[in-house]
């Protein structure tokens, strides 16, 4: 085995070996061994929401368990597979072994990521809102194409996604969206991406063909669950039913199936159109405001996140800017990471600024 290559499978095998510590597998084993008991009760399903979380919670586990698992046996098997192909010299085989080594690579930093993230919330579902900011048309233009970008990242990975909402803006995009996005540790992952979103473009609205800065801007809440205990008494909030409507203000529904919910006390509104049943639309309208009061009490209960939130002007909480003329770059105002292709970007290319912002929030909460 060549020693560059040798010395770079050395080097990735104890960085897994150290993702391996922080997961601790003996006890990961242990934790699907008793979901696993729990799962097999046969009077499980009695309580739908307790199984359902219960079942989740062991899908995610025995996925992450199974996947270091996988990850140790493709780093054995590569020394093995490299040291054949240098002994009957198969430049094939050689090639195939470098090319495996640097998706390993790639892989492996993926985990060690997924360690960094240990925050209360961290493994749950993600609840994104995005809303068009200042730039007219344009903006509204902008927060569709974030949407688009999330859906697509979403999609790139196999992860299910809901969309709750969508108001369209009259001429084109949306003046808001908010979507649901299903996986392990999706909270904690999408949890960076919160803050405002900047496009410099040539404005494809504006027939003098002028350059336009424009915002929109990206929350990301965790899902709530029953053991989170947010009740909402029905005095503290107001319900609106309304026909739902979709691009242009068309009505897409001939019954007043959507639901507006208001909270009196904090003046929060949430709202739903994706289900025909008013209900249904209730209920997961409900979901969203309780996300959105457990985040207001975790700021209160921790007064010092207070100076990470974004708040103030369009231009003074910028956490990304997406520059599209007079030259071509995505960067990270917080990371300075950078990439020089904004439409890969935009097609959902985003684990490269998730893992540079998780690192950095990482680095940020140690030195605090």
């Amino acid at each position: 085995m060549s020693a560059d290559f040798e010395a770079a499978l050395k080097d990735l095998g104890g960085k897994l070996a150290q993702v391996e510590a922080v997961m601790d597998l003996d006890a990961l084993r242990r934790e699907v061994a008793e979901l696993e008991e729990e799962a097999a009760r046969p009077d499980l399903w009695n309580d739908p929401e307790v199984a359902q979380r219960v079942t989740s919670q062991l899908s995610h586990k025995q996925a992450s368990l199974r996947k270091v698992s996988e990850l140790r046996q493709r780093v054995d098997d590569l020394g093995v597979l490299h040291e054949l192909a240098e002994a009957e010299g198969d430049k094939a085989s050689l090639a195939e072994a470098e090319a495996e080594l640097a998706q390993l690579t790639k892989d492996v930093n993926a985990l060690e990521v997924r360690t960094l993230l240990s925050g209360e919330y961290d493994e749950r579902n993600a609840v994104v809102t995005i809303r068009s900011e200042a730039g007219g048309v344009d903006a509204a233009d902008w927060a569709e194409m974030l949407l688009r970008m999330y859906l697509r990242w979403a999609e790139r990975h196999n992860y299910p996604t809901e969309i709750y909402d969508i108001s369209y803006a009259e001429e084109a995009g949306i003046r808001s969206a908010t979507f649901k996005i299903s996986g392990p540790y999706l909270y904690g992952t999408l949890s960076v991406e919160q803050g405002t979103h900047r496009l410099v473009r040539i404005s494809p609205f504006d027939n003098q063909n002028r350059r336009q800065t424009s915002f929109a801007h990206v929350e990301v809440l965790p899902e709530v669950e029953e053991i989170d205990h947010v009740e909402i008494p029905e005095k503290d909030i107001r319900v609106d039913v309304y026909r739902s409507s979709g691009p242009g203000g068309q009505s897409v529904n001939t019954t007043d199936s959507a639901v507006r919910i208001t909270h009196l006390p904090t003046g929060i509104v949430v709202s739903c159109q994706n289900e025909k049943s008013q209900l249904q639309n209730k209920a997961s309208a409900m979901k969203v405001l309780q996300a959105k009061l457990l985040q207001r009490k975790k700021e209160e209960e921790r007064a010092e996140l207070d100076a990470l939130r974004d708040s103030g002007s369009s231009w003074g909480n910028q956490m990304r800017s997406y520059v599209l003329h007079p030259y071509q770059l995505v960067k990270d105002l917080r990371t300075d990471y950078e990439v020089g292709n904004p439409s890969a970007v935009l097609d959902g290319e985003l684990d490269g600024f998730l893992e540079a912002g998780i690192r950095w929030r990482k680095q940020q909460a140690e030195a605090a």
